[in-house]
């Protein structure tokens, strides 16, 4: 059932790393996402290794988190930044669920969506500037950014597609161990940042998860891709903020 090829398929997904041609999957899509959080490792030590280097460099840490924020967000391609901002103006603009969906498939960002992509920017520089030592920031990134795709598949798995051609319904469905998978792959991320930590992260989280969960059904009567890059956003923001205050 889990496979090399999905965690390839999960990496292209995820990232723009350039992989190649991968063999088409005979399976839902939903069905790789166990791997999500294994993605969220690569992003990760991609940023962490952009910020050691900065940092070797002679940078100060508020420069090199930059820089290491810049890193991930171009490795994904902006992916779930864009969510985030198409998420913030449709709920905010929205009169009705027609009308937020309408306005979270339009490309172009409003206020709300800019303002909610720039405080995510600045929360996560604020946290791994605070942070500051390299190998910290590895285990703050590793943990953040695998915790924050492993809650992906519950979400999409565990809550209806609000529209019927959205990217979520194209994925298609997967079984329930799929999400479980991912969410111990999340568990064991969040180690990384010792025992106590890691309990308050996934305390956190599920805080965040299941109340988006219910605005989501109330809202939109669902989860759409644009949904659950905001709530990977939110997940991502709060491990790195548990991770300023454990490692300063």
């Amino acid at each position: 059932m889990f496979s090399a090829s999905d965690i390839a398929h999960s990496i292209a997904f995820f990232t723009r790393l350039p992989l190649g041609s991968l063999p088409a999957l005979d399976k839902p899509f939903a069905s790789v996402l166990w791997a999500a959080p294994l993605a969220g490792w690569i992003i990760a030590a991609i940023g962490a290794g952009v910020f050691a280097l900065a940092h070797a460099a002679g940078l100060p840490a508020g420069p090199a988190a930059a820089i290491a924020v810049a890193a991930t967000v171009a490795v994904t391609g902006g992916l779930h930044e864009d969510g985030l901002s198409d998420t913030a103006d449709g709920f905010s603009g929205g009169r009705d669920r027609e009308r937020r969906l309408e306005i979270m498939r339009d490309s172009r960002i409003g206020s709300h969506g800019a303002a909610a992509l720039g405080l995510s920017l600045l929360l996560r520089w604020s946290a791994l500037a605070t942070i500051a030592e390299p190998p910290a920031v590895f285990s703050a990134l590793l943990a953040a950014h695998g915790a924050s795709r492993a809650v992906l598949p519950a979400f999409l798995g565990w809550t209806p597609p609000a529209r019927r051609d959205g990217l979520s319904a194209g994925a298609g469905s997967a079984e329930p161990v799929v999400a479980w998978v991912a969410l111990a792959l999340g568990a064991v991320s969040l180690l990384f940042l010792g025992m106590g930590p890691a309990i308050v992260a996934a305390l956190i989280i599920a805080v965040i998860a299941l109340p988006f969960r219910s605005f989501c059904l109330s809202k939109l009567d669902g989860q759409t891709g644009d949904t659950a890059g905001a709530l990977q956003q939110f997940c991502e923001i709060a491990v790195l903020l548990v991770a300023a205050a454990a490692f300063s």
